[in-house]
């Protein structure tokens, strides 16, 4: 699956998006981002504050509960405000 990275989440990853793999026990938003903090101190630094980072599966909002399973896209980025 193709993960995109936005803002400082990508900052913080040092890449804007990649391509994964991740093991079968990985099966939720929140299991992929603990996932992805074991891949390195920059994917940690990322994600230490979990509940800060949004996701969006396939380009709709997801809640950290929501399964990724078939998902082509999943995008991660801060917050935003409107204005």
């Amino acid at each position: 699956m193709k993960l995109v990275y936005f803002a400082w989440v990508r900052e913080r990853v040092g890449k804007p998006e990649e391509t994964v793999d991740p093991p079968e026990d990985v099966a939720t938003v929140a299991d992929l981002i603990g996932w992805l903090k074991t891949r390195g101190e920059e994917y940690a630094y990322a994600f230490e504050n979990e509940g800060v980072v949004r996701a969006a599966i396939d380009r709709v909002h997801a809640k950290p509960g929501s399964t990724i399973a078939g998902a082509q896209e999943i995008a991660f980025f801060p917050p935003m405000t409107g204005g």
